[in-house]
């Protein structure tokens, strides 16, 4: 696995020497050696290379990668330009569309958004093949709430979005009052409609960081090159 070498690498430098982290490393290791995994090995580490710690303004939890060839690339709920975009990512444009007026992109990579500092973390962070949730229970929980922790003991004000019962069961884990947490139920096509369309959670996103002095975030991802 490729290093995390910016201001998250002393944050996390203990959880590398955890037993946890040591089978974690050597399975992770055998997967790649004898199957496809997603994403691509050099792009595990995405969401941290992309949002260094001091950088986090927003946080958005996912659970896996995706499973099928081209899509995941160590960002949640992103695909690469050029690939269908997932339905949950249809469902957060079109939200993002009611809430601020954005037009829907006609791409899914959240570069941007990472690296306007929206820290799009998945809690397991690689997967086989056509195989959903194969690397769960494996360490990678450990290892991504270790992250929500450090995220949590930040003073800055950082806006925690939980969209579904698996990221909205990291709200004990928040209790920095600096913070703003705002839940609703998943994105994605079976539950969208029991309250995640009309959340408002980017304009209150945006809200929250303008009142303490921070910049918004851009929720429209640039055009893809031509």
């Amino acid at each position: 696995m490729p290093q995390i070498s910016n201001d998250w690498a002393p944050v996390l430098k203990a959880e590398y020497a955890k037993p946890y982290y040591k089978k974690l490393y050597e399975f992770v290791h055998r997967e790649y050696a004898s199957s496809t995994v997603y994403p691509p090995a050099e792009d595990i580490f995405n969401a941290f290379h992309l949002t260094p710690l001091s950088d986090v303004k927003v946080v958005i939890i996912g659970q896996d990668p995706y499973h099928e060839p081209g899509q995941a690339h160590g960002l949640c709920f992103s695909v690469r330009k050029g690939v269908e975009i997932p339905p949950s990512l249809q469902n957060i444009y079109k939200e993002i569309h009611d809430d601020l007026g954005c037009p829907i992109p006609d791409h899914g990579d959240l570069t941007s958004w990472a690296e306007q500092g929206v820290l799009l973390l998945n809690a397991v962070l690689t997967v086989r093949a056509h195989a959903a949730a194969s690397h769960r229970n494996k360490g990678w929980e450990e290892f991504t709430d270790a992250v929500i922790r450090a995220v949590n003991e930040v003073d800055r004000p950082i806006v925690f979005l939980l969209w579904g019962g698996f990221a909205r069961s990291k709200r004990a884990m928040l209790n920095n009052p600096n913070h703003l947490v705002l839940e609703a139920p998943h994105p994605s096509p079976l539950s969208a409609y029991r309250g995640f369309f009309g959340c408002r959670h980017f304009s209150e996103a945006n809200a929250f960081l303008e009142a303490h002095g921070e910049t918004p975030i851009n929720w429209y991802p640039e055009k893809p090159e031509p």
